[in-house]
Parts: C-alpha cells; sequence; structure tokens
C-alpha cells in the first residue's frame, strides 16, 4: 500500500515535476500567466519572469504554453546555457526546421523565411528562455538583434525570458542597455503568502482525487508555511514526507508534529548530502 491509497487520493498531489493540470491560481501566478499573455499576445516582442528557485516558473511558463490556442507557433529552450550558435541551432530546430551542417548565417536566413512564412499565415512565432540567467551576456545581445525581424506593422518573433533574479542584475549591465530600453517591464513571481499555501495544499490534494482526507490542521498548514518559506517546491517536498510519515504512522489527520518531523527529516537529509559532497570534493 501507498499513502495515495491510505489516504484516498489518485494520485501523487505532491510531485515536484511542473505540470499545468496543478497550476495554482494565486495572485503572483496568475498576474504572471496574464502578463505574459498580454505581452506575447499583443506582439510586444520581449518579456522577462523572475523568481525565485522553486517559486513555480516553469508550471506557469507550461501553463501558458498549454493555454495558447491554434495559430501559434511555440519553442521552449530549458537550458540555455549554449553559445549563440548552439542556441539558434537549437531554436531553428524546434520550430521544425533542418539545422544539420548549416552555418549561423544560414540558419538565421532560414529562420527569417520561417517568420516570414508564419506572418503571411497569420501565425504568432513565440520563443521562450528558461533558465535565462546562464545566457552569456553576449547571447542576449544577440537575441536583441533577432528582435529586428519584423513586418510593417509587428515583431516576427515574441521573446519571453524565464529566470532567477539574477537574470534581472544580468539584464542591468550597460553592454545590454539597448536590449533593456526594448523590454516592456519584469514581472516577478513571489512565494506564496500564508493564506496561498493552505488554499495551495488543499487544490493539490483535491486535483488528486482527495475528498477531505487528508486533513490538515491549522497548526500544521502554519509548520508547512513556517519551514517552506512559500516557496512550492519545498511546500511539496515537505507535504510528500508528511504524508508518507502519517501512512507509517496510520494518521488519517495531519498534525503539526508530523510536518515538524517531515521538515526536520529534509533538513537532515540535506546536511548529509551536502556533507558527502564536500568530502568528495576533498
Amino acid at each position: 500500500m501507498t499513502y495515495e491509497s491510505f489516504y484516498g487520493l489518485k494520485e501523487n498531489p505532491f510531485g515536484v515535476t511542473p505540470d499545468p493540470r496543478f497550476f495554482f491560481s494565486g495572485k503572483s501566478h496568475r498576474d504572471a500567466l496574464a502578463y505574459l499573455r498580454y505581452t506575447l499576445g499583443e506582439h510586444k516582442g520581449f518579456a522577462v519572469v523572475t523568481g525565485e528557485v522553486g517559486v513555480g516558473k516553469t508550471t506557469v511558463v507550461k501553463t501558458f504554453v498549454q493555454s495558447l490556442e491554434h495559430g501559434v507557433d511555440t519553442a521552449v529552450v530549458l537550458n540555455p546555457r549554449l553559445s549563440f550558435k548552439q542556441l539558434l541551432s537549437t531554436v531553428v530546430s524546434e520550430f521544425g526546421l533542418s539545422v544539420k551542417g548549416k552555418s549561423k548565417a544560414e540558419l538565421l536566413i532560414d529562420l527569417r523565411r520561417f517568420l516570414l512564412d508564419s506572418r503571411r499565415r497569420d501565425r504568432n512565432v513565440i520563443l521562450i528562455l528558461d533558465e535565462a540567467q546562464n545566457l552569456p551576456a553576449a547571447s542576449l545581445e544577440e537575441i536583441r538583434m533577432l528582435s529586428n525581424l519584423e513586418s510593417d506593422d509587428r515583431k516576427l518573433l515574441q521573446i519571453a525570458f524565464v529566470g532567477q533574479p539574477e537574470l534581472s542584475e544580468l539584464l542591468a549591465l550597460r553592454e545590454l542597455r539597448q536590449l533593456r530600453q526594448r523590454i516592456p517591464g519584469i514581472c516577478t513571481i513571489a512565494p506564496l503568502s500564508r493564506p496561498e499555501v493552505d488554499d495551495y495544499v488543499r487544490t493539490r490534494l483535491e486535483k488528486a482525487g482527495g475528498d477531505g482526507s487528508p486533513r490538515f490542521a491549522d497548526e500544521a498548514f502554519a509548520e508547512v508555511f513556517k519551514h517552506s518559506d512559500g516557496i512550492p517546491r519545498l511546500v511539496n517536498f515537505i507535504c510528500d514526507r508528511t504524508l508518507l510519515l502519517g501512512f507509517v504512522e496510520e494518521k488519517k489527520q495531519v498534525d503539526a508534529g508530523l510536518v515538524i518531523a517531515a521538515a526536520r527529516d529534509l533538513e537532515v537529509g540535506q546536511s548529509e548530502e551536502e556533507e558527502s559532497l564536500g568530502k568528495a570534493a576533498m
């Protein structure tokens, strides 16, 4: 038996893989989704979304892509720690074009043709670069040049940068001022508030098939917030461990003690992992 069956759940409610089915419409996440829809849907050229590790940026991106209607071509690059030539090859390939043996100039020509053809067919083309704080400044500047591809009435390529807070610092560099001037605004996803953590946990349990079990006591919610600081990924880690402990102890109701024990287990595990890595580096 698993804890899912013990609590009457159809699936794991606290998986850490970003899943649009479990998108939580908290204020900050809802604002980020609306920002992407407006900025990219209205052909503004650039959008930037930032947030701390685990705050839910990738889930917002996946939810946005899934919500797009017909008439939109989308390329999502999840790890852009690449030279511009490598990045360009990845993007062109994502749009279904051949890249084998082609030079940078040839790839740019193919991309331009693709964008012009998309415009003639009244299709919007969106490029999303996740973990964009890893992009070299030189690549960012060349990406800016891609925004010069335009028709008489709009940009041919809409580009979204998604990354950790360091992305804002990167875009503030003097050599990237021309790019920064083209960005209408930066949307930052904040951690969940205390009431949102409560709703977040309840919502994920409900979407996983829960019908009121397990039930978290108010004090348990307070401990989840205390140990996660409202970071959704940490909420998932803590709640997953909490339900496992509850299953082992055959507790249908989650109390504060279970959450504290789960958080302690996770902290010990993290400390041991860091100690092991430290010894390996010696």
